[in-house]
């Protein structure tokens, strides 16, 4: 039997797991586990390393098996249940993408609103041609992971003549990005309001991502001459951003619920507590 946590920030979904369960097979396991039909469902695993000198590190598997460098809900997630758990309500996680420092700002129960310091994300304008369709204008932005950030004034995110799902699987894969890439379609409503959609490497379509809401904030700011505090909406709901100039770190304040905890069995030999 395997203990696990389920929570979800937006509606992006996670598991957690101890680090010490996945007998090496964390691929395999995120598979396993992730499967909406066939498992109990989720978009990833977050496996917690509690290290002897009570410090944390995650390492994130989305749900096809693939590693990623960090997700901003997930870490949100993972410091929802140490406050839930634990009682911390400050937590310092480390990453592959980098250590995020994450703060409860309210809590009710299993419900947090927890700000996170996301870094100092990085942009670049690019354009990526794509066959059939043409050269696509973007940028590249880094907020720990990669991602491509795209514009649109369509209300249902269509863009170059495509659906935002179709042209964001095209992009997550193009041979411009050899370790693929998260994708963003950005709108703006105001100087202070974006909204936004993600198709998330490895996973796909999502409800939400922190890192995507970092990255489009940051394109909006950059390219768009948006305000350094403002509201980012994706399907799942609001998150706040705060980007007090270009070279700071930025924040990130959204919930997180913790949904249940159990015990899954894996068919994977050499897998449990």
């Amino acid at each position: 039997m395997i203990p696990f946590v389920k929570a979800h920030a937006c509606g992006n979904d996670f598991l957690i797991l101890e680090e010490s369960v996945a007998n090496g097979q964390h691929a395999a396991l995120a598979r396993e586990l992730c499967s909406r039909h066939y498992g109990i469902g989720a978009d990833g695993i977050e496996f917690v390393d509690r290290r002897a000198d009570g410090s944390f590190f995650l390492r994130l598997f989305n749900a096809d098996g693939s590693e990623a460098e960090l997700s901003g809900n997930g870490t949100r997630c993972v410091a929802a249940w140490i406050a839930y758990s634990e009682g911390l309500k400050s937590t310092t996680i480390e990453t592959h993408g980098g250590v995020r420092t994450c703060n409860v700002v309210e809590c009710d129960d299993a419900d947090f609103l927890i700000e996170t310091d996301m870094g100092v994300p990085t942009i670049q304008e690019r354009t990526v041609d794509l066959h059939g369709i043409g050269p696509v204008q973007g940028a590249v932005v880094n907020v720990g992971n990669p991602h491509f950030v795209l514009f649109t004034v369509d209300q249902d995110f269509r863009t170059y003549g495509h659906t935002w799902e179709a042209l964001g699987a095209y992009l997550c894969t193009h041979r411009d990005f050899p370790g693929q890439t998260n994708v963003e379609f950005v709108r703006i409503i105001s100087p202070t309001e974006i909204q936004f959609r993600i198709y998330e490497r490895g996973v796909g379509p999502t409800h939400s991502s922190g890192t995507g809401t970092c990255a489009a904030a940051t394109a909006a700011i950059t390219l768009r001459n948006c305000a350094r505090l403002l509201t980012a909406s994706s399907i799942g709901g609001p998150q706040r951003i705060h980007w007090p100039a270009s070279d700071q770190p930025m924040r990130l304040t959204g919930p997180a619920r913790i949904v249940c905890t159990g015990n899954a069995v894996s068919a994977l030999r050499g897998v449990s507590a």
